[in-house]
């Protein structure tokens, strides 16, 4: 499952508000993956924005759900909008730009597949940091957080993006889609000084339309771990590397019982 109409707006309101709220005036955005638009259409409602850059490798899925996916249909076609089809790698690596906002919306790290490798220290380190303004945050979606689950890459994600980064916070919601707790990492070299109250504020100032997830409260609060994972959180040393990754398994229980 990757993403279903019904409520594929938590998980994209929880990836790219946040990360746009706490920085003081955004004016650019560039996105790894994200071939589906909705992270797109999200970032195109803050007024601030002059650029939104989408980088995805897949020319298939973003022409498919180009056509079928209406509620993406606007943010397609908006002025603002760049849309590149590549390697996000091999794009931010030739890229003369630096951003505000960089987004990870990239497949989950699964053995063999194509992303595993941005979410490595060296790439974030070497590649991603350096095209950031000054100010600037990068975030990105770290895999399942639940109870059960949140061992498989979440924790190896939030201490590999420690390594490179001054502040980092993870944050986490129920997907009903995905049957699970999803969790995203944001972090900068400059503190999160924010609130429920600027954010709220900012929200109403920034924001064209509503959102349906997202409030100050609500991301006060996502940001607030149980205590099994705020200690997994606390203890994980594994940090992400070509040589060291963690996967996702790529098969679910009747898979393997076959």
């Amino acid at each position: 499952m990757q993403s279903a109409e019904v409520d594929e707006f938590i998980y994209h309101e929880c990836l790219i508000h946040p990360a746009l709220l706490c920085h003081p005036k955004p004016k650019s955005v560039f996105i790894m993956g994200g071939g589906e638009g909705s992270a797109a259409r999200e970032a195109l409602k803050h007024k601030l924005l002059d650029k939104v850059v989408m980088c995805d490798i897949d020319q298939e899925v973003v022409d498919f759900c180009r056509r079928h996916l209406t509620v993406n249909q606007e943010a397609f076609s908006h002025k603002k909008l760049n849309l590149v089809i590549n390697d996000a790698k091999a794009e931010l690596e030739k890229s003369c730009e630096k951003f505000d906002i960089i987004v990870g919306d990239l497949a989950d790290p699964v053995e063999g597949g194509p992303c595993y490798q941005l979410y490595t220290k060296s790439f974030y380190e070497q590649i991603l940091k350096p095209k950031l303004n000054h100010g600037g945050i990068f975030v990105t979606q770290a895999g399942p957080a639940g109870i059960f689950t949140h061992k498989e890459v979440f924790t190896s994600i939030f201490n590999t993006i420690k390594q490179v980064f001054k502040y980092v916070v993870a944050y986490a919601a129920h997907i009903p889609s995905f049957a699970d707790t999803w969790g995203w990492v944001m972090a900068s070299d400059e503190p999160f000084s924010i609130n429920a109250e600027k954010m709220d504020r900012r929200i109403e100032e920034r924001i064209d339309g509503e959102l349906n997830y997202l409030n100050g409260a609500l991301f006060i609060s996502s940001a607030t771990m149980n205590k099994t994972v705020s200690l997994s959180l606390l203890n994980e040393t594994h940090v992400y590397t070509e040589e060291d990754a963690r996967f996702i398994h790529g098969h679910g229980v009747a898979y393997r019982i076959n």
